[in-house]
């Protein structure tokens, strides 16, 4: 397993990381499967205090007591359920914040969280006021580090240009090319990491029927699926392909069952059998798509 710095920070994560939003209501199984992920040398475990109403967040904590020190735990903050439990209004207060940042802390059993980002953003946030309190949770020893977790490139600007964020994750994929168009490159340039999410395109690059999706068609689609699995490993070529750019530190892929946390640990050491004028390929097939809104 290779390593990335990332971003500003001193963290170093394994270019595949674990996405707990897909684990199941079952503490035992998630602790078994987030070991195993450790054992293969994934160190980077993210999660959201708005999964499953903070459950999540409480069996990521179960997991990861007795890991290592070195096991990193990242969460968000942004989104608060509403009482009667029917929905989650978005509240990037201060108030909520620090309030937030104890509950997950609690429910993560750790004394600091390594990486705390908001789960979504517009540009009619608080920004300044959200980037003090971060900054305010780092001096306090409560957090390591910030970023976003956002795809609008015109909050990320604002988040690139006032703040000292690590991170941002963002969906990125053969069949979500849309960082390529300015954000990829302002990430890297800037020094902040990029953490992939939906890097199988929610399984259309690997087991899932054909359907549109982000402005493809149908037929784009197959296209794709059918090259990626010409070449020989589709989850290879997944990740081969969003791993290549130097913007990118890790592929936060979401894993639920040890089958499907070995077929993602093979498809990531089988990626470099993926040759470069295949991934060539794989990259001329389609017309990149852009971002429609928010620019």
């Amino acid at each position: 397993m290779r390593y990335h710095k990332l971003g500003n920070s001193d963290l170093q994560i394994s270019e595949i990381s674990f996405g707990c939003s897909s684990l199941e209501q079952n503490h035992p199984a998630n602790s078994d499967l987030i070991r195993r992920a450790f054992d293969q040398g994934i160190n980077f475990f993210d999660t959201a205090d708005l999964y499953d109403k903070g459950w999540n967040e409480e069996s990521v904590g179960k997991a990861v007591k007795d890991l290592p020190e070195d096991v990193l735990v990242s969460t968000k903050v942004g989104n608060q359920w509403r009482p009667d439990g029917s929905g989650w209004e978005w509240n990037p207060s201060k108030e909520h914040m620090l309030t937030a940042v104890d509950q997950s802390l609690k429910r993560l059993q750790i004394d600091t969280i390594d990486l705390y980002q908001l789960h979504g953003g517009t540009l009619e946030d608080p920004i300044d006021e959200i980037i003090e309190t971060f900054e305010r949770l780092q001096d306090t020893g409560k957090i390591r580090y910030y970023g976003i977790s956002s795809i609008r490139p015109n909050v990320i600007r604002e988040y690139v240009k006032r703040s000292n964020i690590s991170s941002v994750m963002m969906q990125y994929s053969l069949l979500d090319r849309r960082p390529e168009e300015t954000c990829l490159d302002l990430l890297h340039d800037a020094g902040i990491s990029v953490l992939c999410r939906g890097t199988l395109a929610k399984g259309l690059l690997i087991d899932k029927p054909s359907k549109a999706t982000l402005g493809y068609s149908e037929e784009d689609v197959s296209r794709m699926q059918q090259a990626v699995n010409t070449s020989g490993n589709p989850i290879a070529a997944s990740l081969g392909f969003v791993l290549t750019h130097p913007a990118v530190a890790s592929a936060v892929v979401g894993t639920r069952t040890p089958e499907q946390l070995e077929e993602v640990v093979e498809g990531y050491r089988k990626r470099e059998a993926i040759s470069e004028k295949n991934l060539e390929e794989l990259k001329n097939l389609l017309e990149p798509n852009v971002y429609k809104k928010h620019r």
